[in-house]
C-alpha cells in the first residue's frame, strides 16, 4: 500500500470537515442552465458597461482549474465539457459561511455556481457568483497546470487526467463521435442500412490476421474474436438487403505501433450492383464530406505530410507503381521462379509460402513503393494470392479487382469488386489452407456456409473496409492511434505504486 502525499492527507482532512458540516463530500444532482462556451460566445461582443442592463442569471457546474484568492473577494476558473469560464466570488454576495466553504476548496474540486453574467474591465466574460455549491471533493491533486501529463504512457494510461489537463485530448475525444455521425449520415442518405453482426465466430475468415482465441464453456467450443466483418455482411447481400454497412470493434492478435492497436474500430460497406470504381467514388466523396462538414477544410497535416483531400485522387495499378519506382515490370508474364529471382536481386527475403509471383509483387510494393504514396492514392490490381475474397481481373487473372487507399504512405482503406462465384470462392479457400500448411498462420479457414450462401446467388457488388481510428487520426491530425482511442491497450502497472 502506497503512502499518501502531504496534499492528499490535507484533502482527506477537508473531506472530513465537509462531513462535519453535514455536506456530502461527493455530492448530488445539480441543475445547470448553461455551459462555458455557450456563455462566452453569447456575450463576447457585449461591452462591460452594457451589463448594467442585463440581468441574465445562469447556473454552471464543473471543475475548479485555477484559484486566485484575495481576502474577501476572489476569482476562480470553472471548467465543463465545453471549456472554462471565470467566476467572481465575494463574501458580500454569498455570505461568510459560503465564502469560507469556497476558501477551503482545492483545484480539482467540482462545484456548482449560480450567478449573473458580467464582463471584467479586461474584457473577460465572467459569472458573478450569488450561490456557491460544493459538489465533489477531489482527493488527489491534479498535475501542475503548465506541464500536465508530459509522459505519453501516463497520458494514455490515465486518460481521465489527460482530458482534464489537455485541451487537445478533449477536442479529439469530442470530434471522434462527430466524424462517425457524419459517416453514418453520409451513408444513410445514400440508402445504406447500418447493421450488427457477430463478434464471436467459430471460423477465422474475412482477413489475413492472427486472431484472439476464446472458449465457450457451455458448448465446449473454441471461438475467435472477429478479425473482420466481411462474410456476414455479404450474406446480407445474398438475402437482398443490397446496401449495408457496419461500424464495429474488431480484434487482431498482432503487434502494437502508432498505426495498430489489437482492438480497433472497423467499418465495412457493401453495395450491390457496384464495383471497384463505385467504391473509389464513394470513398472520395465520403472523405471530402467529412473534411468540409466536420473540419471546415480539406488540407491536413497527417503523419508528417501536408495532404489535400480536394479534387480527384490519383488512381494507379500496383504493377505500374512498382515500375515507376524500381523499373521492374510485373505486368509481363513470368514464372514463380523468375519472380523469386527478382526478389533475391532486390534484397527481398521470402518465407516458404511467399515463393510465388503474387507474394513477390506484394513484397516489392511494401518495400519500395508504399511509403512514397503521400497524396490520396487509390492503388489497385493486387495479386490473387493475397486477395482470397476478390473477383479476378477479367483481363489478367493473376490479379484481382481490389484497391487500397494510401495517404501519407499508410493504408487507410481496402476495397474489392466482390467475388460472388461460389466455385471460385471454394478454390480460394482451399488455396488458403495450403498456405497455412506452408506456415502462413494468418491464412483463412474454409467457410462452407458462406460458400453455400453464394450458391443462392449474390449480386455483383463492391465492398470496402475502413480503419476508423486511422481515419480519425487524419481528420484530427494526430500522430498515433493511441491519441484517438480513449483507452488504448496498455500493459498492466504495479498498483502498489499508484
Amino acid at each position: 500500500m502506497r503512502e499518501l502525499s502531504e496534499q492528499e492527507i490535507v484533502r482527506r482532512g477537508k473531506k472530513e470537515k465537509l462531513e462535519e458540516l453535514g455536506l456530502d463530500p461527493f455530492g448530488h444532482r445539480y441543475e445547470r442552465s448553461s455551459f462555458a462556451k455557450e456563455l462566452k460566445d453569447k456575450y463576447k461582443d457585449v461591452e462591460h458597461d452594457e451589463f448594467e442592463n442585463i440581468n441574465d442569471e445562469v447556473s454552471v457546474a464543473g471543475r475548479i482549474m485555477f484559484i486566485r484568492k484575495m481576502g474577501k473577494a476572489s476569482f476562480f476558473s470553472l471548467r465543463d465539457k465545453t471549456g472554462s469560464i471565470q467566476i467572481y466570488i465575494s463574501i458580500n454576495d454569498i455570505g461568510e459561511d459560503s465564502y469560507n466553504l469556497f476558501k477551503s476548496a482545492d483545484i480539482g474540486d467540482i462545484v456548482g455556481v449560480k450567478g449573473k453574467v458580467m464582463k471584467t474591465r479586461t474584457g473577460e466574460v465572467t459569472i458573478k457568483c450569488l450561490e456557491y455549491t460544493h459538489l465533489v471533493k477531489a482527493l488527489r491533486p491534479l498535475p501542475e497546470k503548465f506541464h500536465g501529463l508530459k509522459d505519453k504512457e501516463e497520458r494514455y494510461r490515465r486518460r481521465y487526467v489527460d482530458l482534464i489537463m489537455n485541451d487537445e485530448a478533449m477536442k479529439v475525444a469530442l470530434m471522434r463521435p462527430k466524424i462517425i455521425r457524419c459517416i453514418q449520415n453520409f451513408l444513410d442518405n445514400r440508402g445504406f442500412v447500418e447493421v450488427e453482426t457477430p463478434i464471436l465466430t467459430t471460423l477465422l475468415t474475412g482477413a489475413s490476421a492472427r486472431p484472439f482465441i476464446t472458449h465457450h464453456n457451455t458448448q465446449d467450443l473454441d471461438m475467435y474474436l472477429r478479425v473482420a466483418l466481411e462474410l456476414h455482411l455479404k450474406r446480407l447481400l445474398v438475402g437482398g438487403m443490397e446496401s449495408v454497412y457496419e461500424i464495429g470493434r474488431t480484434f487482431r492478435n498482432e503487434g502494437m505501433d502508432p498505426q495498430h492497436n489489437p482492438e480497433f474500430t472497423l467499418m465495412e460497406v457493401y453495395q450491390a450492383y457496384s464495383d471497384l470504381e463505385g467504391m473509389m467514388d464513394l470513398t472520395e466523396s465520403m472523405y471530402q464530406t467529412i473534411a468540409n462538414e466536420v473540419c471546415g477544410k480539406t488540407k491536413f497535416n497527417y503523419l508528417g505530410h501536408e495532404v489535400d483531400l480536394a479534387g480527384k485522387w490519383k488512381r494507379i495499378s500496383m504493377v505500374d507503381a512498382i515500375k515507376e519506382v524500381t523499373g521492374v515490370d510485373f505486368s509481363k508474364e513470368m514464372s514463380d521462379e523468375e519472380a523469386v529471382k527478382l526478389a533475391q536481386e532486390h534484397d527481398i527475403e521470402l518465407e516458404e509460402h511467399e515463393k510465388c509471383f503474387g507474394h513477390v509483387v506484394n513484397l516489392f510494393f511494401e518495400k519500395y513503393v508504399e511509403e512514397t504514396l503521400i497524396e490520396p492514392t487509390f492503388l489497385y490490381g493486387h495479386p490473387i494470392e493475397i486477395s482470397p475474397l476478390t473477383k479476378k481481373n477479367p483481363k489478367d487473372p493473376r490479379f484481382v479487382d481490389r484497391f487500397e487507399l494510401f495517404i501519407s504512405g499508410h493504408e487507410c482503406a481496402n476495397a474489392y469488386t466482390e467475388l460472388n462465384d461460389p466455385i471460385d470462392q471454394l478454390e480460394r479457400f482451399e488455396a488458403q489452407i495450403k498456405e497455412r500448411e506452408l506456415g502462413n498462420d494468418e491464412a483463412n479457414d474454409i467457410d462452407y456456409d458462406f460458400v453455400e450462401s453464394l450458391e443462392y446467388g449474390m449480386p455483383p457488388a463492391g465492398g470496402i473496409g475502413y480503419g476508423i481510428d486511422r481515419l480519425i487520426m487524419l481528420f484530427t491530425e494526430q500522430p498515433s492511434i493511441r491519441d484517438v482511442l480513449l483507452f488504448p491497450l496498455m500493459k498492466p502497472e504495479n498498483n502498489n505504486d499508484k
